[in-house]
């Protein structure tokens, strides 16, 4: 028993050593962005500010399009989380139970995709989006990323699990293809999509370097440019980079809140 006490006692507090390291970065970024940037340059690592202050807030909030960037952001991430969970679920079925030429070429250069690192693609996708005519425009974040190899194999992989005879009855019964889709394959997946709409979410919502080669208009930006804004228009204003950097955390906060049994579903798959 003693034995047991203590490796518990072990593993308790080295997990609270480890969130505790994780944890301060994010403590101290929310303790200057109540501060005035004289207080952080003289006293930067001092946790509890001695003048607190919400001027930085009324900074970002009110001095700088924060909801534009705040509606941009929502945009691209709710439209493009939307659209590759339809594409995914609809590839992967497709992918899993129809038998055509050329299947598994076609599914494994799918796959090949993911091994291509997206600094290769940059200035192809660039110049492709250059003569689209949608650089500086928000389309040039969306239509290019509706379709995900990752989603569609995650979603082949739960299709391929689902037995063939709940197809054939479903047929049986006079089903045709979209109602096996809707009704049974979109079913059956939901833990895959619940976990592939958190992980897709979070990619785009914090995605900072397409928004900062495909889009020049400061209105037209996402949240996580706002960092960028400020460090650039404000050289010195450290606790209003502070404050957007909370702000823009604290929808993935409440996210995570939410979501957390899928968060952690999606990470043990």
């Amino acid at each position: 028993m003693k034995k047991k006490k203590l490796k518990y006692t072990v593993s308790l507090l080295i997990l609270i050593t480890m969130s505790l390291l994780f944890i301060a970065p994010y403590l101290w970024m929310l303790s200057n962005s109540f501060k005035l940037n004289q207080e952080i340059l003289v006293e930067p690592y001092n946790l509890l500010p001695k003048h607190f202050t919400f001027k930085s807030y009324e900074k970002v909030l009110f001095g700088s399009p924060f909801f534009s960037w705040l509606w941009n952001s929502v945009i691209i991430t709710g439209v493009n989380t939307v659209v590759i969970l339809i594409t995914s679920a609809l590839l992967g079925f497709i992918f899993s139970k129809y038998q055509f030429k050329s299947r598994e070429t076609l599914f494994q250069i799918v796959l090949a995709t993911m091994m291509i690192p997206t600094t290769a693609i940059i200035i192809p996708n660039f110049m492709i989006i250059s003569k689209l005519g949608w650089y500086d425009h928000i389309i040039s974040l969306i239509v290019p990323t509706f379709f995900n190899a990752f989603g569609i194999y995650l979603c082949k992989q739960y299709i391929d699990d689902i037995p063939k005879e709940l197809f054939e009855s479903a047929m049986l019964d006079g089903a045709n293809d979209l109602h096996i889709f809707f009704h049974i394959v979109l079913r059956m997946i939901r833990p895959a999509l619940g976990s592939l709409a958190i992980f897709t979410a979070l990619a785009f919502w914090n995605d900072y370097e397409t928004p900062l080669i495909y889009l020049n208009t400061s209105s037209k930006m996402t949240l996580p440019l706002a960092l960028s804004y400020f460090n650039r228009l404000h050289m010195s204003d450290l606790s209003a980079t502070m404050a957007a950097a909370s702000l823009i955390m604290l929808p993935v906060t409440i996210l995570f809140l939410l979501f957390q049994k899928q968060f952690i579903k999606g990470i043990t798959m």
